[in-house]
């Protein structure tokens, strides 16, 4: 395939919903539905062909992204297997930027779940088409047109079905392509095919004017385009019914995927930007035919015996093997020694990606996730929008249990953390502690598993101290004068500079106000050097300082004594000297909890979270008969909240946290943190 002809026969869809959902079930039976694969592989038996990791056979559960493909109707159909643990949604937002279509999969059996819900909002967030999939429409007891009820509650009433379970679910009835095909087991044909003409229509003016008033039928062929308009923006989303077990709706949900969700030159393209001193939007059109390649990677695997994987979307023009192309502003670039196309872990090379379709290169280090692949050197740094990732709030210390193994324990950790969004790495100078940070206590687990399995490398835990941070709340002036005279060349060095507060989640800013020369130009950057020593090492209670912006407007200098090391000290002592003026602050990280609970269990989950300084903010209904509690706590009060909730609700309760926010300490909390923090004497 070549040109954008070629690209208009691809689809790009994303698997996304709650662990045990059925996803991978699903892409194995479409899979073979479609003739890709010649039997059907089994979760339970470790033979699918998503899950092909130990550990993803061992639990039966996708623990990463897999990217696999299929032929259907003259269409390529790319479908992203992702993990549905709350633990691992890093890794499922992370292909978002890839796909035009989030499929987001919903087990018939338990309805919405947390995961459902919070992919929803992410999909519609990133401007991409949703579809809606309810699997499992077969097993014994649901009642699948509560779940309809209840996704158009949650969702809204743009959610219409495409086809309706049939024969107690073990057929599916076409309420759009050939209607009436099957009698269904609730509402009817008619109906539903209707409602979604009405809402399809309402995005086009004149075939509303033939379809309501000249009364016309309105064929498939006139629906493509504002059925497309209508799934780019949110006003249409499309409910279909499978059992992936029985195969029930699975031709129906191919041609769903090949005829109605749309190509990369159909669907919301990514934002993209490139960065000369200021942020502009840059222009990236899967239907450009101007040679200049633009691709993003979204997924990067370290294997310790196949290598570095590099998973990327093609989002304009074309790569071809042996082409050399740009990471990022890097000016050298890399070549693309081979192109392959993945099937699970299996991997076909290929001679080129062409526009919108994914692929993969292996063994060229400098690529990471999230990096932009170019082919023109002359362009600045282009970036694409950041996917939102919830931050890794869930940490811990690690220890080697054998001496000696700390350059192997570094570089298995940024091994797997180069293939993990979610996953973050902390040394924390202070203590002299590793942190190991993740979205939950089964994520660290697994990634502690792989680096005993994979890299040999062994560790025992310990909870991490709290990733406070410190600031000021009003502007003040500090001053230094460094004077050492040791027999021979002194050092000298004097520096006034000014602090002011930013808004929370600024930073640091550093701004050289000085004139006349007092300071030197060559020892600015030696002034802020030492300004940042104690951004790291804080001046309060020892933690990073942040969300200030300093100002040096003056100095002396010495025309011998002066050297980098006297300004160095000049400016650390200055910066700690206006901090102490400026009323400093010790912040501390809020959570956004959920927890999902029975409804008995609210009482007492509401009573311990205001117990631990919670703020609740409000409560609804879940699926089940459960409650979802949502509210603000310290983090430094949630260390062991796994334990306590499985206590509380006799382990029937789930939660979900994220960072939120930092906010000032109370006074007994910073007062504590004083009295702790020794500040390492100065040479």
């Amino acid at each position: 395939m070549a040109g954008t002809s070629a690209t208009g026969l691809i689809r790009n869809i994303a698997f996304v919903g709650h662990a045990g959902a059925g996803k991978t079930t699903l892409i194995e039976a479409l899979l073979h539905k479609a003739g890709a694969i010649r039997s059907m592989g089994s979760v339970e038996k470790g033979t699918t062909v998503s899950d092909f990791t130990d550990q993803e056979k061992r639990l039966q559960h996708s623990l990463d992204t897999s990217v696999c493909h299929l032929e259907h109707d003259g269409r390529h159909i790319n479908l992203i297997d992702t993990p549905g643990y709350p633990d691992f949604m890093g890794r499922a937002l992370a292909v978002l930027p890839a796909v035009e279509t989030t499929a987001v999969v919903i087990n018939a059996q338990t309805g919405i779940e947390l995961v459902t819900q919070r992919m929803m909002d992410f999909a519609a967030a990133r401007k991409l088409c949703r579809l809606i999939i309810v699997n499992k429409i077969d097993a014994e007891g649901t009642d699948v047109e509560a779940i309809v009820n209840s996704i158009r509650k949650t969702f809204g009433s743009q959610c219409l079905p495409l086809n309706l379970p049939a024969r107690q679910g073990q057929a599916v009835a076409d309420c759009f392509f050939e209607p009436a095909d099957e009698e269904p087991d609730f509402s009817s044909v008619d109906a539903a095919h209707t409602e979604i003409t009405d809402q399809v229509i309402e995005l086009d003016d004149a075939l509303m004017e033939m379809y309501l008033e000249q009364g016309e039928d309105i064929s498939l062929e006139q629906l493509h385009d504002p059925f497309e308009r209508a799934l780019r923006r949110g006003h249409l989303i499309p409910v279909c019914f499978v059992s992936a077990e029985t195969g029930a709706g699975l031709r129906q949900l191919l041609r769903v995927f090949s005829q109605l969700m749309p190509s990369p030159l159909e669907g919301n393209p990514p934002e993209f930007y490139s960065v000369n001193g200021e942020k502009q939007a840059f222009d990236v059109n899967a239907a450009q035919d101007n040679g200049h390649f633009v691709g993003h990677a979204f997924k990067v695997t370290v294997d310790p015996f196949v290598g570095r994987l590099v998973t990327f979307r093609v989002h304009q023009g074309e790569a071809k093997t042996g082409n050399a192309v740009y990471v990022g502003d890097h000016r050298k670039g890399v070549r693309l020694a081979h192109i392959y196309r993945s099937q699970g872990k299996e991997l076909v090379e290929v001679p080129a990606a062409i526009c919108g379709d994914i692929c993969s290169v292996s063994k060229i280090e400098e690529i990471h996730y999230d990096d932009v692949l170019h082919s023109s050197h002359d362009e600045d740094e282009i970036r694409m929008r950041k996917m939102p990732i919830p931050p890794p709030m869930y940490g811990v210390a690690l220890e080697l249990q054998q001496r000696g193994q700390e350059k192997k324990l570094s570089d298995a950790l940024h091994k797997l953390a180069a293939e993990d969004p979610s996953l973050a790495i902390e040394f924390n100078a202070q203590v002299n502690e590793t942190v190991l940070r993740g979205m939950g206590e089964l994520h660290l687990r697994l990634v502690m598993q792989r680096m005993k399995d994979e890299f040999g490398v062994e560790v025992t835990t310990h909870p991490p101290k709290i990733a406070y941070r410190e600031t000021i709340v009003k502007p003040a002036e500090g001053h230094h004068r460094h004077k050492k005279q040791t027999g021979g060349a002194g050092q000298f060095g004097e520096v006034f500079l000014r602090v002011e507060p930013l808004p929370r989640g600024h930073g640091f800013e550093f701004q050289n106000a000085v004139v006349g020369g007092s300071i030197p130009g060559q020892f600015i950057p030696a002034v802020e050097k030492g300004v940042k020593q104690v951004l790291q090492e804080g001046a309060v209670a020892g933690y990073p300082f942040s969300d200030v912006r300093v100002t040096v407007y003056d100095g002396k200098h010495h025309p011998v004594d002066s050297k980098e090391v006297a300004f160095i000290t000049a400016g650390k002592r200055a910066f700690i000297d206006a901090i102490s003026k400026a009323k400093p602050i010790v912040l501390e990280p809020i959570a956004k909890v959920e927890v999902t609970t029975p409804s008995d269990s609210v009482g007492d989950i509401t009573g311990h979270l205001a117990g631990i300084r919670g703020r609740i903010a409000g409560s609804d209904a879940a699926s089940g008969g459960r409650v979802r509690i949502t509210a603000q706590v310290p983090l430094a009060e949630l260390g062991d909240y796994q334990t306590t909730l499985k206590s509380l609700t006799g382990g029937e309760g789930v939660f979900t946290m994220e960072f939120d926010h930092y906010e000032t300490a109370p006074a007994p909390v910073q007062k504590e943190l004083e009295n702790a923090f020794r500040p390492a004497a100065e040479d």
